[in-house]
Order: C-alpha cells, then sequence, then structure tokens
C-alpha cells in the first residue's frame, strides 16, 4: 500500500469532536439551550440531557439558570478536585 502524501502549501484543519465542540458552547459566557445543543451533536433533547449528566459525573459543575422561560446549561468550573 503506498502512502499518498498531503499537497504543499494546502492546509489542513481539524474540526473538534462533538464532545469538544459541547464543552466549548457550555463554557460560552452565555451558555448554551437544549435546543442548541441538540442541534450541534444532532441527538434528541434526552439525548442530550444524559450527556450533560455524563459531563457531571465525569467532575464539570454544570450550572443550569431559566431565561426568560428558556434553560441555559454551562459550565462553572471543571473537573473539580
Amino acid at each position: 500500500m503506498t502512502k499518498t502524501k498531503k499537497p504543499e502549501g494546502i492546509e489542513t484543519t481539524t474540526v473538534p469532536s462533538k464532545p469538544q465542540q459541547i464543552l466549548n458552547v457550555l463554557n460560552r459566557d452565555g451558555g448554551a439551550t437544549l435546543a442548541e445543543l441538540a442541534t450541534l451533536a444532532n441527538w434528541l433533547p434526552h439525548s442530550t440531557r444524559a450527556y450533560l449528566t455524563g459531563l457531571r459525573k465525569k467532575g464539570h459543575v454544570i450550572d443550569s439558570d431559566k431565561v426568560d422561560g428558556v434553560r441555559l446549561y454551562r459550565i462553572s468550573s471543571s473537573l473539580e478536585a
């Protein structure tokens, strides 16, 4: 099997993984709504909430606030010691 070389002068960008994208959105100052997270991950709302629960079990502190009738989620701090 031969390896193909990347053409010179062309830069490749790596797209963050889905979990990293979710963490990036949750780290925003305003946080994210459940709908934003579900759309980003292409998951159903119950799967998205389950993922947030998994993040909590891994040690992330996720704040949940209701603003104008919409729940916002954001990470207040990560991996507490």
